[in-house]
Parts: structure tokens; C-alpha cells; sequence
């Protein structure tokens, strides 16, 4: 399998790459504290997977795509009482990431999806991709892997429909990715109260508190239903939700998606 990914290609592999038109997939995630079974970098690990997983399912379509190296540190502000946490200030993240993106840019490339994986980037991440895409004068589009597979994450998961923290999810696919970073001894004391990663339609303020003021834990949900096949099949439809965009968008008409296709995702 050729390499996808951004720091195990050469230079003149990349100029190549930017020269037919690829999409770079920039993964963003968090350092944080996972609960007392998870490692600290699970958003990290998850979105760059799911990357991945789409730059080598759009290379068995015949067009190319590039992963570059995960922003690893975003908003975690609420889990520092933890510890094992690293946070950005909102200024430092807008900068960090338009500086990322102007270096893609400046190596050739057109077309910039970032994928996010922890729940407290959501909204910044929203809203500085429509700044970043003027200011910059490209196209940087973002989603969360999380939203992309939500759909069969409903599906698959027995006491949750979305993904939470540290929870029956994360952990399932963690098992999937690196069973060797999950604490299963530690697994019967991961359990939290339910908390989605983003707010529920009927959350009409948002009032920002610390993670260890709703759970003593650091958990969200319920890890002890968690298997590697839950999780593989989280992987996997993420990666094939964003893979089906990013074709779409990187077409030979240069057309928007579909609505439809937005909506499952983007």
C-alpha cells in the first residue's frame, strides 16, 4: 500500500500529490485526560485513524489524498483539573491552524478538510474554518469523525446513540486501534454520567463548567459494554462517510457536494 501519509512521503511525492489535485486531511484532536483505562491521546489517535482510513479508501478509487501529521493539542480547558492535559487559548489554536493551512497551501495544494476529534473544538473549529477560508483564499472545509459516523454509531452501541467521553465508543475503538493502550483492569470503574460531546438541541445557554464537576471519573457514559468490533465498525463508517464527501468535492467538475452529502457529515 503506498504511503497516504504527509511526514513518510518525500517532497517532490507531495509536489506530485498537489499536482493531481489531492486533498490534504489535516486531523485535529486533543491531549486530555481519558478516565482512569484510556490513554491521554485518544482524540488524537481516533482522528488521525479515521484519516487514514479515508486517504486509503480514496486511494483504492483512484484519487489521491494526503494525511498530514494531527494537530494534537486543542480547547481542553474544562479537563485540566485532571491533569494530563494540554490546552490552547482560542487565539493561539486560530493561529496555530491558520499557519498549518497556509504551509499546505504553500506546498501546493488546494483543498483542506480538517477532521476533528474531541467535542470541545467543535465550535471553534466552525467558526474559524469560514475565517481561515477567506483569509487564506482556499477551501478548508471541517467536520468531526464523530458526526460522520454517527449514524452507525447509533446503530452499534447498546447504551448510548452518540459518543460521550472515555465511554462504550472511545473505548471500542481504541480496542480496534490499540488494544494495548487500554487499562482493562481499570475497565469496571469507567463509568460517568451520560454527557453528549456536543449540546442537545434543548440546551438553550451554555454555561461553561470543569468535566470533574459532572464526573468524579473523568467518564462520560458507560465503557464496560466496549468491544474491538463496536469499534471497528465506528472506524470504519466514519472513514467511508468522509471518503464519499471528499470524492465528491475533489471531482472533476470542482462542484460542491450534494446537500445530502453535507448532511452526513460536514
Amino acid at each position: 500500500m503506498s504511503d497516504v501519509l504527509w511526514n513518510r512521503l518525500t517532497a517532490p511525492a507531495l509536489r506530485r500529490l498537489a499536482a493531481q489535485g489531492a486533498p490534504v486531511l489535516l486531523p485535529v484532536g486533543s491531549t486530555e485526560q481519558h478516565g482512569p483505562h484510556l490513554p491521554t491521546g485518544v482524540d488524537d489517535f481516533l482522528s488521525a485513524e479515521v484519516c487514514r482510513r479515508t486517504a486509503v479508501l480514496m486511494a483504492a478509487r483512484g484519487r489521491p489524498a494526503v494525511v498530514a501529521p494531527s494537530l494534537w493539542c486543542g480547547l481542553a480547558d474544562h479537563h485540566m483539573e485532571f491533569g494530563g492535559t494540554f490546552t490552547l487559548t482560542l487565539p493561539t489554536y486560530h493561529m496555530v491552524l491558520r499557519d498549518l493551512c497556509r504551509s499546505v497551501l504553500t506546498a501546493g495544494f488546494t483543498k483542506i478538510l480538517i477532521v476533528n476529534g474531541h467535542g470541545g473544538n467543535v465550535t471553534a473549529l466552525n467558526a474559524l474554518s469560514s475565517e481561515l477560508s477567506r483569509d487564506l483564499s482556499a477551501s478548508i472545509a471541517v467536520t468531526s469523525y464523530f458526526t460522520a459516523g454517527r449514524a452507525r454509531t447509533a446503530e452499534v452501541l447498546e447504551k448510548q446513540e452518540t459518543l460521550m467521553h472515555a465511554c462504550e465508543g472511545e473505548t471500542s475503538m481504541m480496542m480496534a486501534l490499540a488494544p494495548d493502550l487500554v487499562d482493562l483492569d481499570r475497565l469496571g470503574e469507567a463509568t460517568g454520567p451520560d454527557i453528549a460531546l456536543q449540546s442537545a438541541p434543548d440546551h438553550i445557554v451554555h454555561l461553561p463548567r470543569s468535566f470533574k464537576d459532572v464526573t468524579a471519573t473523568g467518564v462520560a457514559g458507560d465503557a464496560r459494554l466496549a468491544t474491538r468490533e463496536k469499534g471497528e465498525a465506528i472506524l470504519a463508517a466514519s472513514a467511508t462517510i468522509l471518503a464519499a464527501w471528499l470524492l465528491e468535492w475533489t471531482g472533476d467538475d470542482g462542484a460542491p457536494p450534494h446537500p445530502e452529502a453535507t448532511d452526513s457529515g460536514l
